[in-house]
């Protein structure tokens, strides 16, 4: 028996179901149930029915899944992948701004603590942020923790006024203009595509800027035949096997996360055997966090 067939048999047994991010290793994507972005996958976190979840992805993600289903046990198959930016923000700044700023929303990236999501009005996901930011009624918005997605959603959103938070994601960080003009003069044809977590000289370069998700739509919609990727390798995976046809360039500099990439089969197989690496979320830190999560939900579903 192969190890994904050994996952499979356990996962029936136990009653568990397998939610993958984009950026886990392909292997990985390829036993899960459902893979997608964050924003997706912390939908789909709240319809399931299966008792157990095991969540490839990193800290923040299997938080959220337990936010949102207290009833169910969330097992991480690393408890050490973390995502650095998710710590980026502080509470204290929170309430200075709060305090200096009327009429202020605190917008929270998903990719965040639920200690910062605590403290927040409404979280988002790249995939929704725009569409939830035009939505509030403040016109104040205090972005937390990304700057870089903040500055892509309020130059999409200029009847608002933005203030800035210092986070950042270090792999989106480190791709390099440079890199990115490098590969583009090898395949002048190619499209750029990036997500919006990239610094803003990369998004100014991009002929599409979105969430993983709004890429892997936007290629497998396009005419163009090839595209230079600025966002996390594991990507790669989903675009190639929605689009065969099509070639796909990265940045010399590969981005990978390595907090993704802790994500494997073997770990998988064993949290499944073991239960262990289990989410627990204090109850008052739950009800407090889950609020904006519900709220990010209901104003993402809205037309």
């Amino acid at each position: 028996m192969t190890i994904s067939e050994e996952i499979n048999k356990l996962k029936k047994e136990k009653d568990a179901v397998i939610l993958a991010h984009y950026y886990v290793p392909p292997e990985v994507q390829a036993i899960a149930d459902y893979i997608s972005d964050s924003f997706y996958l912390s939908k789909v976190a709240t319809n399931l029915t299966e008792k157990t979840i095991v969540f490839c992805g990193v800290s923040f993600m299997g938080e959220s899944a337990k936010i949102l289903n207290p009833e169910k046990t969330v097992l991480m198959p690393d408890s050490t992948a973390d995502c650095p930016m998710a710590h980026m923000a502080d509470v204290e700044t929170i309430e200075k701004m709060r305090r200096e700023y009327d009429d202020l929303a605190v917008v929270c990236y998903i990719n965040s603590t639920a200690s910062l999501k605590e403290h927040s009005d409404v979280c988002v996901t790249s995939a929704n942020a725009v569409k939830i930011v035009k939505e509030l009624p403040n016109q104040n918005i205090f972005f937390i923790p990304d700057r870089n997605l903040a500055h892509y959603v309020a130059a999409s959103v200029p009847e608002k006024h933005f203030v800035y938070n210092n986070g950042f994601c270090p792999t989106h960080e480190r791709i390099d203009t440079e890199d990115v003009v490098h590969v583009k003069s090898l395949h002048p044809d190619a499209q750029i595509v990036a997500h919006g977590e990239c610094r803003e000289e990369i998004l100014q370069m991009a002929d599409y800027v979105g969430s993983t998700s709004g890429i892997i739509s936007y290629v497998t919609e396009s005419d163009c035949r090839e595209f230079i990727v600025c966002t996390e390798e594991g990507v790669g995976y989903k675009l190639t096997q929605n689009n065969p046809d099509k070639k796909f360039y990265y940045p010399d500099r590969l981005p990978v996360c390595p907090n993704m990439k802790k994500n494997t089969l073997e770990k998988v197989l064993h949290v499944l055997k073991t239960g262990e690496n289990e989410v627990h979320v204090d109850n008052t830190l739950r009800e407090n966090s889950k609020k904006p999560l519900e709220r990010m939900l209901s104003l993402a579903a809205e037309s």
